[in-house]
This record gives C-alpha cells, structure tokens and sequence, in this order.
C-alpha cells in the first residue's frame, strides 16, 4: 500500500489511521481493504451521513418509494442532490468504467468483518446544502439551481485531465467546483466545516485505534482540526433566514387586496373588474402553462383555480397544486428519478417520464401564474387609478 496516501495521528493513547482515497479511483477500495485487515481498528469512520449510507445499502430499494412519502419526510431536497450527484456519476461510470463510492461501501464491509464500530463522520447532506444556500443572495441561488439542474442533465463528456483533478476531490465538492469559484466563501461551509465536523467525529470514535476513510481533499484539513475542539451542534444549525424577502413577498399580496377592497367601496362595479381581470390573467396564464407541459386535464384546472388565491399568498405556488393533482394521477416512484439520466437524452424520453412531467408542469404553472399577477397587478392598478382620477 502506498504510504503517502496514509496519515497516522497520535493524540494521547489513540491513534487516528487516516485513508486518503480517491472516490473515482479503483484502487482506493483494495487499498481500504488492506489497511483495516492489517491494523485491525476498533472504529472504522466513513465520509458518509445517515441518508446517504441508507441509499448506498438499500440501493435498489429507493426505486420502490413513493414520491409523496418523500416529501413528506422532507427529503426532497436530498433527492434531488442525490439524483444530481447519481448522473454525475454515472457519466464517469459510462466513460471511464469506474463505479465512485467503493473505496466506502469496502470500508462499511471491511468494518463488519472485523467487528469494529461503523461510524457515519460527514454532515447531513441537507445541512451542508442550506448552509450553502443561505450564504448566497438569489442570483446565486438560481446559478446554484441551474448547475444542479445542468449536471442532472448534462452530456457533456469528462476529460482525462479533469478526472485526475477529481481523484483529490469529493464528489459534492468536483460537482460544485465551477459553482464555488464565484462564489469563494462557499468554501467554508462546503469544506471546512465538513472537515471540522469530520475531525470532531472521527476524534469522538470509541476504542484506541480509528481508521477513517476519507477523500483525499479533506486529510489536510482534518489533520490541522483535529488538534482543536468543535461544537457539532453549531455545525449542525441551519443559517436564520432574513426577514427582507418575507416582508416584501407580503407586501405585494397586502396592497392588491387593499386596492381592490378600496375601489369596491368606490365604485362595485370596478372592484368586480379587478377581480375579474386579476382571477382570469392568472388562472389563464397558469393553465396555459400547465397545458403545455400535457398536464392531465384536472391538473390544469386545478392551476386555473389556485392561481389567484396562490398568487395572494407567497407561501403557496399553483405549481405546486398543479403538480400535487398531476403527481397523484400519473404516482411516479423513485425509480422514475433514476431514469431521467437516461430519459432526458431523447425528446420521447423527456416527455413520458412521470417526475420530468411533474417538473413541467410545476416550473411553467408557476411561471404562468407569475406572469398573470405582474399582468392583472397591473391591470388592478390602472382600473383603480381610472376610478380614482376619472
């Protein structure tokens, strides 16, 4: 085994045995191997948390899970990390016959069959993700969406060059690489909390001798932290949100309601105008847009019927009623997310896949609904000026 891929730290009476392995790299797993069969740990530590070691033992057993259980346990957002790190990976598996994350799954094995402690050392994957998201403004938001989106997506083909660099990366990290280079200070909750949180974790394995396997970018970081002490609780707080967004997301519902309520007790007849124009530019716009994902034809009534009342509401979305109705009717499972890598490639394929479907139907119910209130807004306001002014 090649040493300069192995960090031996003492600290009192444990030694902390640190594998720096590459995750595209198919000699990273024998290598996990060797060194537990020979030091014989009492506790074997793993860049995992607890969501993504359950997807990597059940495996296939997500395909099977509904949509909606999903949701409702809020793991969402995981999924759709998940699915945007799945492509990414499978891309490399297709081009280069490697299969990411082995040097783990033998690090869990390894540790069964030496009856060492497992311990799950990274961060939940969704707190690291909203740290992220709450240091970034929303023009960084939509970049961060559109490259998650993008490499769920993308075909586009990894070079020999950008492989090696990816061998002293994580996995999250390589896929964010392009992202964090505007974004600079996203280094510190995607990197070095992650390596504090490591560190702490690793530190607090029970027994005398650890072993942690780790992707390669992160033993620096861990072997400086280690000496230090971390609070996981603080490290575990997801970021307080502002309160600007709120007051303005409210603020524009507030005063077309009180336009339209003050001009019905000027004058009926306009009140009853504005209510018209602003219930039929948006339920229009949002059917509309429903419609031309081929939504079902309840999912794009329910679009017609929610979007004035959602618009009023920044808390709700018409999409999201659109999308609820569209997913009920056609229930796609997690098995219908492992196809979209596949699905997307062709124009067939993006159309008849259940969750790409929802996706549509979602984004442009959504989109219409946000057209028709900046139109019927508009329209309240010159029907209310016209009444006010004669």
């Amino acid at each position: 085994m090649s040493e300069e891929t192995i960090t031996r730290i003492h600290r009192g009476n444990k030694e902390y045995i640190l594998i720096g392995t590459a995750h595209v790299s198919k000699n990273s797993a024998e290598q996990v191997k060797k060194v537990i069969d020979q030091e014989q740990p009492d506790a074997v530590c793993i860049e995992l948390d607890a969501q993504r070691y359950k997807s990597v033992m059940e495996g296939n057993k997500w395909k099977d899970t509904d949509i909606f259980q999903v949701i409702k346990d809020k793991k969402a957002v995981m999924l759709l990390m998940n699915l945007a790190i799945s492509s990414f990976q499978k891309r490399m598996a297709k081009q280069f016959g490697i299969r990411p994350g082995e040097e783990m799954i033998q690090g869990i094995e390894s540790a069964k069959e030496h009856n060492a402690e497992l311990v799950l050392a990274d961060r939940d994957i969704q707190i690291t993700f909203a740290r992220i998201w709450g240091n970034i403004n929303l023009k960084g938001k939509a970049m961060l969406m559109m490259q998650v989106v993008g490499s769920i997506f993308s075909k586009e083909e990894i070079s020999e060059q950008e492989m090696e660099k990816m061998k002293q990366q994580d996995t999250i990290n390589a896929m964010l690489k392009e992202f964090t280079e505007y974004f600079p200070d996203l280094k510190k909750p995607l990197i070095d909390e992650r390596d504090q949180y490591l560190s702490q974790k690793i530190k607090e394995a029970p027994g005398e001798k650890v072993v942690a396997v780790l992707g390669a970018a992160h033993v620096p970081g861990i072997t400086k932290e280690i000496e230090k002490e971390h609070d996981i609780k603080k490290l575990m707080e997801r970021p307080k949100k502002s309160k600007v967004p709120k007051i303005i997301g409210w603020s524009i519902p507030i005063a077309i309601i009180a336009i339209i309520a003050y001009t019905f007790m000027m004058n009926p007849q306009a009140g009853w105008q504005q209510t018209l124009s602003w219930t039929l530019w948006n339920g229009s716009l949002s059917a509309i847009g429903a419609a031309a994902a081929f939504a079902h034809p309840l999912a794009i009534l329910t679009a017609f019927v929610a979007a004035p009342i959602t618009s009023l509401n920044p808390l709700l979305a018409a999409g999201w009623f659109a999308g609820f109705v569209q997913a009920y009717i056609k229930r796609p499972n997690v098995g219908d997310f492992d196809q979209l890598a596949d699905d997307v490639h062709s124009v067939k394929g993006f159309w008849q896949n259940k969750v790409t479907r929802i996706l549509l139907v979602v984004v442009l119910a959504n989109l219409g609904s946000s057209l028709g209130t900046f139109i019927g807004g508009v329209d309240v306001v010159r029907v209310f000026i016209n009444n006010l002014f004669g």
